[in-house]
């Protein structure tokens, strides 16, 4: 049994606006004292590196540097409040996101890159005990508890992401377990229990972002952003609190 897991979904670090709710999660994550911060990746946003923006409008000014300087802006602030309390830091899960996966597909791209850019300059093991990477061309998985962790599962061979207007009930339908994932920034949750007494949780967690991204539009209209703490998890079974990034805002900005 785990007394407390905290799950930080996307957080989308980027140079063109504020890490202050770096701060924020720091803060809670040393009020909470969790046993396990479980970080579901796209920890950077990486612009520098989107196929989608490269040869518009949008593009113009972008820097990898600035990219990777954000981010690693936010993990530093993310763990300042327990590096500089000197308690002991909650063992510690991060997986490599899309927004990450973008530095191996530039190489892929781009051999002549090798060296210059890398999956190695987000330092994850500087902060992370686990560092989960893609499998192949798919997100990884790590199992914590009987729960499934990942930054998205995907619906079958096709290796498309789960989706679907109810991605909670999706997730334990196709994965006949709990898991928790996010990605698509939406919040959902879907809890069943079975003839046996076994308790299936389905969590899609939303993200971490206070700005919504240019290329979003109204989409991002749809997406929840918060913090959810796993309580008392169990063989896959837990108490659920979510809190709202306003809320972070107003206790600790």
């Amino acid at each position: 049994m785990i007394d407390t897991i905290i799950v930080v979904p996307d957080q989308h670090a980027i140079a063109s606006h504020n890490n202050d709710r770096a701060d924020w999660l720091g803060q809670l994550i040393k009020e909470v004292k969790p046993n396990v911060v479980w970080n579901l990746g796209d920890c950077a946003d990486m612009p520098s590196l989107s196929s989608y923006d490269k040869g518009t409008r949008a593009f113009h000014g972008k820097s990898y540097k600035a990219d990777i300087d954000a981010h690693l802006d936010f993990q530093e602030r993310m763990w300042g409040p327990i590096k500089k309390s000197k308690k002991k830091r909650p063992f510690s899960i991060v997986h490599e996101g899309n927004h990450e996966r973008r530095a191996e597909r530039a190489l892929d791209l781009s051999p002549e890159l090798v060296g210059t850019i890398g999956f190695q300059d987000f330092k994850f093991d500087e902060f992370y005990d686990v560092v989960v990477r893609y499998d192949g061309g798919t997100p990884g998985v790590y199992e914590l508890e009987d729960i499934l962790g990942a930054h998205f599962f995907i619906t079958g061979v096709s290796g498309r992401p789960m989706g679907g207007e109810h991605p909670g009930h999706t997730a334990i339908t196709k994965l006949k377990t709990s898991s928790i994932s996010a990605h698509t920034h939406i919040y959902d949750y879907c809890t069943q229990t079975n003839i046996n007494g076994k308790t299936h949780n389905g969590l899609i967690a939303g993200c971490y972002q206070d700005y919504i991204n240019d290329w979003s539009g109204n989409i991002g209209k749809l997406w929840r952003s918060g913090i959810t703490i796993l309580r008392n998890v169990e063989k896959g079974d837990y108490d659920l609190q979510f809190i709202n990034i306003e809320t972070l805002r107003k206790e600790y900005g």
